[in-house]
């Protein structure tokens, strides 16, 4: 067990001795037992975060003979996710299970041709003044349309209550697939890596901005009207269909990511922790509106904890918060030079952000790490940029006065376990967080 504080470069020393295994121990406040433990029967522990909160997060824990699974493909995997209901169940998955891999062809509604649609929609034929909702069912928008509900209908999984997902071994996981935990409870993904869902057939919008613009759908994974949800040691990327390497048409580029996790509509208590979130533009949405509507179900909700997870070469949204109590604490932010923001104080958020370990290029200003959209309070202390100690809050008004942030969220985290300091983030997280490393 490591000891309670570390000091200096014995950090990277020491967890290479102790091993990940050991150091998550530690942190979750799991306890140490006699022989091998049994992984895939493993439940959040008391206090670590808000998914501990009440009932706690215990998944697929209780699970009996009858309802464990092994699954090697997409249709064991979704088969799985039906059976039994809502009775306590463990699903190991091992391997790669590619939810698309028929490719994009096997969605696509007859008669659809790409090349037919940008000749109809391009801005100097169509102008940008009007949307394409209109378009008739034969038109290459409606067999669009149709080719994306195809793909939204195989690519889909519905996660149920009592459920735990477990990768076995070190390379187990999704490309593809867009986990739904939706209007459930008690739900833990662990040990997967997850390569992002790519959108057969975005949709472009005219209106959207001055130039009009192409959107995308499927989250890799969403948490919808849920609660007790843990999402621990994952890794979470684009893989091998970075934006970078997208084409742009109407001068604009091809989209064809949605984000990598989104928390919305009413939920509360989850966990994420030791996950990789990397190569991703607009990456976790924690509430997804500011409409009136939306906020009656996202208020006193929407709480939400991030802690010892690596987010690596991101764009934005790690996360944009609205409405929620959000705890990000002794988590590693490491930029490129694509790098916009990574906190977006949102609508009524309340976010905590403590402890973190910030790692900027040389040009980029740690008066970018905080992104102000609204008027809201934020609570930010103990970080450090590059090493060096800085007042995020104090750096970012004095740099963007014209986005002046109010310091203090207005509550105290008390969901935590052992706290790191900042200073010893990077050697924790950068060897220990994400899929494979779970031991």
């Amino acid at each position: 067990m490591r000891a309670q504080k570390w000091h200096g470069h014995a950090i990277v020393r020491a967890v290479a001795v102790v091993g990940c295994a050991a150091l998550a121990l530690s942190v979750t406040g799991t306890s140490a037992q006699a022989g091998p433990r049994d992984l895939t029967r493993q439940t959040l522990a008391a206090n670590d975060g808000w998914g501990s909160y009440g009932t706690g997060t215990t998944g697929g824990a209780a699970a009996d003979a009858e309802h464990v699974y092994t699954v090697t493909t997409w249709a064991e995997f979704k088969a799985a996710l039906a059976a039994g209901g809502s009775a306590p169940k463990i699903i190991k998955v091992k391997g790669t299970i590619d939810a698309v891999s028929e490719g994009c062809e096997a969605f696509a509604a007859p008669g659809y041709d790409f090349s037919a649609y940008l000749e109809k929609y391009a801005p100097e034929k169509w102008g940008l003044e009007e949307d394409l909702s209109g378009e008739p069912a034969d038109s290459p928008e409606g067999l669009r349309r149709v080719s994306a509900a195809n793909q939204d209908k195989a690519i889909k999984a519905n996660v149920p209550a009592n459920t735990t997902i477990i990768g076995i071994g070190r390379n187990a996981g999704f490309k593809g697939a867009s986990l739904q935990i939706k209007g459930v409870d008690n739900v833990i993904i662990r040990n997967l890596s997850f390569e992002s869902p790519v959108d057969c057939f975005p949709q472009w919008d005219p209106t959207d901005g001055s130039k009009g613009n192409w959107n995308s759908e499927y989250d890799t994974a969403v948490v919808y009207g849920s609660t007790h949800v843990w999402l621990d040691h994952n890794t979470f990327t684009d893989g091998s269909h970075p934006d970078s390497a997208a084409p742009t048409y109407f001068g604009m580029l091809y989209q064809q990511h949605d984000g990598e996790l989104d928390v919305v509509r009413g939920s509360n208590y989850v966990t994420a922790s030791w996950n990789v979130f990397t190569e991703h533009d607009k990456t976790i949405l924690i509430g997804n509106s500011d409409s009136e509507s939306t906020a009656a179900g996202d208020r006193g909700k929407l709480k939400v904890t991030f802690h010892h997870n690596l987010f690596s070469n991101l764009v934005e949204r790690a996360p944009r918060v609205r409405f929620g109590q959000v705890d990000s604490y002794n988590n590693h932010f490491v930029a490129d030079d694509s790098y916009v923001y990574s906190f977006g104080i949102g609508k009524e958020s309340q976010l905590v952000a403590e402890h973190n370990a910030f790692t900027l290029p040389d040009g980029i200003s740690p008066a970018k790490v905080l992104k102000k959209w609204n008027e809201a309070p934020v609570t930010a202390a103990g970080n450090r940029v590059n090493g060096k100690a800085v007042d995020l809050i104090a750096v970012h008004n004095a740099e963007i006065p014209g986005e002046i942030l109010q310091s203090g969220a207005g509550w105290t985290p008390t969901l935590r376990t052992e706290v790191d300091p900042a200073k010893a983030v990077p050697g924790i997280v950068d060897h220990c967080a994400g899929a494979g490393r779970l031991r």
